[in-house]
Order: C-alpha cells, then structure tokens, then sequence
C-alpha cells in the first residue's frame, strides 16, 4: 500500500509540474526583455553624451588655438563639433559660445558669428557649451519627457 502510495504522489506530482516551467516563463520573460531594451536605450543615450562631451571638448581646443586665423569663430566651432560626433544629428545639436566675458551666440543650432574674432584675445577663456536632446522611450513610455544632454568645456585662448 505505501509503494502505491508513493507512485502516485510522485505521479501526480510530476503531472502538476510539467506547466510550470511555461507559467514561469510567460510571467519573467515579459519583465527581462523590457528591461533588456531599457538598459539599451540608456546607453544609447549614455553614449550620445559621451560623443557630445567628446564633440565639445575637441571644439573649445580649436577654437582656443584659432586667434588669427577665422573670421567666423562660431562655424569654426561648430564644424569641429560635428566632425568629431559625425553620430549626433547637426540640426539637433544647439551651441552657446563665449568668448572671454563676451557671449557671441546663445542656443544657435548652426552658429555664425563673423566679427567676433576681435575677441579671441591671448590668456581670456573661450567657453563652448553644446545640447542635444535624448530620447528615452521605452514601448511608448518616456520616463524623461523633456531629456537634453548638455556638455561645456572652457580653453584658454592662446
């Protein structure tokens, strides 16, 4: 009676298990594959910050070594930017340049500023600020609607 017994425990057992696995699965793969995605778009951003730092870094240095030799400081600047972050969209990308104590443009996305080279004066510091906005949607879900990425680097003109 108790070798029955125990055949059919581990019978029923076995049958109540067998959806189990398939239950599990339906329930966690949903929640892994959202956070999958979730920590894709993240560094995707990440790494658009990461360019637009890099973008802005190279920019301030040549704007910083440029003194007479642009006239227009500010396209100078901006075609530093865009070619070294040629993955961030030019038409996205917003500058504000200063130029020792003088702000020559203020949240342009293709800044001109001709004449402004008189102040490109040796040992005063050259500012480059730029923004781009990120996108971090997730299955139509944005957790930061309003998300720009802003990077500044300051140079001394020399």
């Amino acid at each position: 009676m108790a070798k029955t017994m125990k055949k059919y425990q581990a019978a029923k057992t076995g049958r109540l298990s067998k959806g189990q696995t398939m239950v599990e699965m339906a329930i966690v793969a949903p929640i892994m594959l959202t956070l999958m995605l979730a920590i894709a778009v993240f560094g995707i951003a990440f790494d658009q910050y990461i360019a637009l730092t890099f973008a802005t870094s190279n920019s301030a240095q040549l704007l910083s070594i440029s003194r007479g030799q642009t006239s227009d400081p500010c396209q100078t600047t901006s075609q530093a930017a865009y070619a070294a972050a040629p993955q961030l969209n030019p038409s996205k990308l917003k500058f504000s340049i200063t130029l020792g104590t003088n702000s020559v443009t203020s949240g342009t996305t293709n800044p001109s500023c001709g004449g402004s080279q008189q102040y490109l004066v040796a040992a005063q510091s050259a500012t480059v600020t730029a923004s781009y906005p990120c996108n971090l949607q997730i299955f139509g879900f944005n957790p930061v609607p309003n998300c720009t990425l802003t990077a500044t680097s300051t140079m001394a003109i020399q």
